[in-house]
């Protein structure tokens, strides 16, 4: 009888491993779907039904993983939170890897401003504009605690590229200054590409940066 039980579970295991990993990927399909309509459409536009139909699920299949919009989206939140921490520490990575001394202000300033005008904060943007209107408080307080952990993470990272050391007066207010600098572009990117003005931009606080901080921080 163990026998037969055993080759059941095994057989039960083949057939769920399989549709679970389908179940995944569709949740996954779904949370980039949903990314992707923020970014182009706005809250406003981005129904349910517009990002199964973009996920290539039916309705039914979206509401199967999300019941309301307010949780597709409250999901969504924290996808693009992990996918912007991700990117943040892929960019950590990479440079350390490229150089053993610190990188020097010119790429960290340059990397920083490419990450806050790209499709992630775009679509982070829109969903600011949705939970500063959330008259239900669902995606509001998930939004800020979200984004102050992706701030935190931002600056810790801005440091340790720069080099510097957060305590010394005057530095931890120099990097948010450069963190708040990069977050103003990524807005203004939302209407007018305006990449030939963020280049100069760029270069002014490459010096900003290389005179506030001193020697560990060249351009």
């Amino acid at each position: 009888m163990s026998a037969i039980r055993a080759r059941a579970e095994e057989a039960a295991a083949a057939v769920t491993g399989p549709k679970q990993e389908r179940s995944r990927a569709t949740r996954q399909r779904l949370l980039r779907a949903a990314i992707d309509c923020l970014a182009e459409h706005g809250w406003a536009r981005s129904t349910v039904a517009v990002v199964a139909e973009r996920a290539g699920v039916s309705r039914g299949a979206a509401q199967h993983h999300f019941r309301t919009r307010e949780e597709l989206f409250t999901a969504a939140v924290e996808h693009v939170a992990e996918e912007r921490l991700a990117a943040l520490r892929r960019l950590a990575d990479e440079m350390a890897h490229e150089r053993a001394a610190p990188a020097g202000a010119r790429p960290v300033v340059r990397e920083l401003v490419a990450l806050y005008t790209g499709p992630l904060f775009r679509a982070a943007l829109h969903l600011w504009v949705a939970a500063s209107h959330d008259h239900h408080a669902v995606l509001r307080p998930r939004v800020a605690d979200l984004e102050a952990r992706v701030g935190r993470e931002t600056h810790r990272v801005a440091v340790r590229l720069l080099g510097v050391d957060d305590a010394a007066p005057g530095v931890r207010e120099t990097v948010q200054g450069l963190l708040d600098m990069a977050r103003g572009l990524g807005l203004a990117n939302l209407l007018t590409d305006d990449a030939a003005r963020r280049v100069r931009v760029v270069d002014q606080w490459t010096e900003i940066l290389a005179s506030r901080l001193g020697k560990g921080c060249q351009p």
